[in-house]
């Protein structure tokens, strides 16, 4: 029982930690949605400038624009998670953070035109079509202000821990190792065993196919460098022009192994890890 004691505080403690950072997190959106709001709502008008004699808070405005912003937030964040847990867990890059941006504005845009519609008709209104597109240009625009603001950290975070402190969890049996990548060189397969190779040059075999590691690792790390093995950038010693177009890699890992001696790169993939590489 004493064992267990400090087992369930550490999980307390986790759970304290992760509940007050998501607060925290929350917090600071929200102070972001209100001096957005305040910033927009004193450069909507001239009657709204601080230093105009007829100067006075726009509070209506204030608080519509707080609860679109809101309902924009709601938007971003449920959208947020779906990219987190599909995307962005395993690789954050400028196509799916573009892909989150156009999905959530997309969102966006199919809820602000029926919204608009029901509130003019209960107003008594008749908005021109016209008017309706300049509104949802204006609303698109704040929203890609708002929601780039409020996101940036939280991206950015999400692709320090991809690129760096992400670890890679392998399970042999009832053995469960886990690796940063960081610490990974490469992974290579033979006689249909998969094994993770450290920076120290100590191997540990998986249950894994390569490619389902392939599936898993950040490519923004690692590269398939042949059907026999997966290298790690940071791993890499030296490149070596060889015949027909070829490139041969040398690991900075010293280990005594036909896989990781020979590494090569066939002339048709030389071009994409080159990319990669650069």
């Amino acid at each position: 029982m004493n064992r267990k004691q400090p087992m369930k505080s550490s999980v307390t403690k986790d759970k304290h930690t992760f509940t007050n950072n998501n607060t925290w997190r929350w917090l600071k959106k929200l102070i972001l949605f209100v001096v957005f709001s305040i910033v927009v709502n004193h450069l909507a008008t001239r009657d709204s400038f601080p230093g105009s004699e007829r100067y006075r808070f726009p509070i209506e405005g204030f608080l519509s624009t707080i609860l679109l912003c809101i309902l924009i937030g709601i938007i971003a964040e449920l959208n947020f998670k779906f990219y987190r847990k599909k995307y962005f867990s395993r690789k954050v890059e400028i196509f799916s953070i573009a892909r989150y941006m156009a999905s959530t504005l997309g969102y966006i845009t199919i809820l602000y035109i029926p919204l608009n519609i029901v509130l003019n008709i209960i107003a008594g209104g008749n908005t021109e079509f016209y008017y309706l597109l300049i509104g949802l240009l204006i609303t698109l625009l704040l929203s890609f202000i708002l929601i780039s603001l409020a996101y940036a950290q939280d991206i950015y975070n999400l692709y320090k821990l991809s690129v760096k402190d992400a670890k890679f969890t392998i399970e042999t049996g009832a053995k469960v190792t886990m690796l940063t990548y960081g610490n990974i060189a490469c992974f290579y397969s033979k006689n249909k065993i998969v094994y993770a190779v450290k920076n120290d040059g100590a191997t540990i075999s998986t249950d894994f196919t390569l490619n389902e590691v392939e599936e898993k690792i950040n490519d923004q790390l690692f590269f398939r460098a042949n059907r026999q093995i997966i290298i790690h950038k940071d791993a890499i010693d030296q490149i070596e022009k060889i015949e027909n177009g070829k490139l041969r890699i040398r690991l900075k890992t010293s280990i005594e192994n036909d896989v990781i001696a020979g590494i090569t790169i066939s002339r048709y993939k030389r071009k994409e890890f080159r990319t990669w590489f650069q």
